[in-house]
């Protein structure tokens, strides 16, 4: 685990900040999150309006919540959204009315394993309303008649999402993907959105070869839309990453894509591997996050899903418990820590031709043996330029040189760049 560091300590303040919001796949809760993450790292935000058709989806009404509750008999707030933005069941129709306790419990969802958690419910699809609370709570009602009040829109609006592109020395493009609907869970949904922000200044600050986008959008429907709208130049996505669960303290998972054996899957394999992280790579499903609107086979994309515990995976999920504690700045540095490690093998990795293929060339007559002199890895650093050579027909690249040698990845991609300044080697 990396140790805590200032990056660490902004991660975990950012999603401090946005956990209060209401969030959802439509509405205002996710355009102020936007906004926060603008202060940031600059968006370009994008309002697609209701009934839009996108692939086999539409863009469905708006949804906003200004205030919720239920009161008991002397006025008394018993469950209040204002308390808690999971306390009301996502996409829940309004509702004005006194009914009596038994009725309302229809309308009610609680956890009876853990008694005072509140869980996360959502309706997107099926007019519904009603409200989460804990157990515990609910166990101390009394019989009796509730005022019940949720004071909601389900209008005609927008959906909205946001990107931040990195600019490259080439057009083609790495996505990084995080989702923006959620409301206060901190590790399934804030901590990927804090990684990708403090990755993309990261990487701008490295002048990268590729081109890194970034999207902000709502699970599924906000990839679809994305997906929808940028099919002409979905050719230009090469690789890709889905950043989730990216902040609690259990072991790196990484899903690999639907190819599995993507550059980018080769890529998390190596670097985790030779990192010396516990983690575990899993095989591609078509179920969990929007991998699967990337990888779907019209669009067959490389892109893996990486995340801490996956979703799921840990009782806190889609639960009050998943809140800021339950995050820590240590788990988030060492995420970003691992997307950068990644990052900079793919960035550099490449395909070369030995322009001296028959019989090894004289390296000491070039200089450079000369300029391995003193170096500590003086050795490991000759046999990178060896093998290097010996796997530069075109077709292995320098990930897989790194493998079969076993030699780190930098020190083969720092023979390549002395071989091909050296005039043996053509990209």
């Amino acid at each position: 685990m990396a140790p805590v560091t200032p990056v660490g300590e902004q991660m975990h303040a950012l999603v401090e900040r946005l956990y209060p919001l209401c969030r959802s796949i439509t509405g205002d809760g996710v355009r102020a999150t936007l906004a926060i993450v603008d202060e940031y790292l600059p968006l370009q935000v994008h309002e697609v309006p209701t009934g839009t058709e996108v692939l086999d989806w539409t863009v469905p009404q708006e949804w906003n919540v200004r205030d919720a509750y239920v009161a008991d008999a002397t006025g008394r707030r018993v469950i209040d959204f204002a308390a808690s933005s999971l306390h009301v069941l996502g996409y829940s129709v309004p509702v004005a009315a006194r009914m009596p306790l038994t009725e309302l419990r229809e309308h009610l969802y609680t956890l009876p394993d853990h008694p005072s958690w509140v869980p996360y419910r959502t309706s997107y699809y099926a007019p519904r309303w009603g409200f989460c609370l804990a157990q515990e709570v609910l166990d101390a009602l009394p019989e009796g008649e509730y005022e019940v009040r949720i004071d909601s829109t389900l209008a005609d609006g927008h959906l909205t999402y946001a990107e931040h592109v990195v600019p490259g020395r080439v057009a083609d493009e790495v996505l990084v993907s995080c989702h923006v609907c959620h409301p206060s869970l901190a590790n399934d949904n804030l901590a990927g959105i804090a990684v990708a922000v403090f990755l993309a200044r990261a990487l701008a600050a490295e002048q990268p070869r590729y081109t890194y986008r970034f999207v902000f959008a709502p699970g599924t429907i906000g990839a679809i839309t994305w997906l929808a709208r940028n099919a002409e130049r979905i050719e230009r996505v090469k690789h890709g990453l889905v950043l989730a669960c990216a902040g609690d303290r259990g072991q790196v998972t990484y899903k690999q894509s639907r190819r599995g054996n993507a550059e980018i899957d080769r890529v998390l394999r190596h670097v985790l591997r030779e990192s010396g992280r516990p983690h575990e790579v899993r095989e591609f499903t078509p179920y969990g996050y929007d991998e699967r609107q990337f990888c779907s086979p019209g669009f067959n994309l490389g892109v893996g899903s990486l995340s801490r515990t996956p979703y799921a995976g840990y009782p806190e999920y889609h639960t009050s418990a998943d809140d800021p504690d339950f995050v820590s700045a240590e788990a988030m540095a060492d995420t970003l820590a691992l997307c950068r490690e990644a990052f900079g093998v793919l960035d550099g990795n490449r395909r070369y031709v030995n322009l001296s293929p028959y019989g090894e060339p004289q390296l000491g007559r070039r200089g450079l043996y000369d300029s391995l002199g003193g170096r500590s890895d003086a050795k490991q650093a000759q046999m990178a330029m060896l093998w290097v050579l010996s796997l530069a027909d075109g077709e292995h690249d320098l990930l897989e040189v790194a493998e079969r040698s076993g030699l780190p990845f930098p020190t083969v991609a720092g023979a390549a760049d002395a071989l091909h300044g050296a005039g043996l080697l053509k990209a």
